[in-house]
């Protein structure tokens, strides 16, 4: 599948499927419930979950994990045939990561209220000032994403 054919509304919802299941081994390990993948020709090629807690690293964030397994499989920084498919909406360092990559497609479950930076408070990924804009698709398996975080966080409180 090149950058040029959009994945099937079926395809959208298995890969989103295998950011979930990343995203509840990261809840069960302590860490907050967030799962993404990077897809490259059909094929997924990283999948990863938050690693802050385990790591001590703030920017242990799925999506920067997965890009980065991604990126070493591929053998190059530069993803630009790459799904990124990630259960919250990305924060600006993440939005950051995925323009910095080259990504194509960024496609994400929840809506991030507090920080999101592909549509909810910020678009890194559709802004003109950038050298580099990629396709969004929002809302994909939302209400499972959200009740992730919202069970996850009650927990906590």
């Amino acid at each position: 599948m090149a950058s040029t054919d959009p994945p099937s509304a079926d395809r959208l919802h298995e890969w989103m499927g295998l950011a979930l299941a990343e995203a509840e081994t990261a809840g069960t390990a302590g860490e907050v419930p967030i799962g993404a993948v990077v897809v490259i020709d059909g094929e997924v090629v990283s999948r990863r979950h938050n690693e802050r807690e385990a790591t001590g690293d703030p920017t242990a964030h799925a999506e920067v994990l997965a890009l980065r397994d991604a990126a070493a499989h591929v053998g190059t920084w530069r993803l630009s045939e790459a799904t990124l498919v990630v259960t919250l909406e990305p924060c600006p360092m993440c939005a950051g990561a995925a323009w910095a990559a080259r990504v194509d497609h960024v496609v994400w479950g929840a809506a991030n209220d507090d920080a999101g930076a592909m549509g909810s408070l910020y678009n890194l990924a559709a802004d003109p000032r950038l050298n580099h804009e990629h396709r969004v698709t929002a809302g994909v398996r939302a209400e499972e994403c959200g009740a992730l975080l919202v069970d996850f966080f009650t927990e906590r409180r």
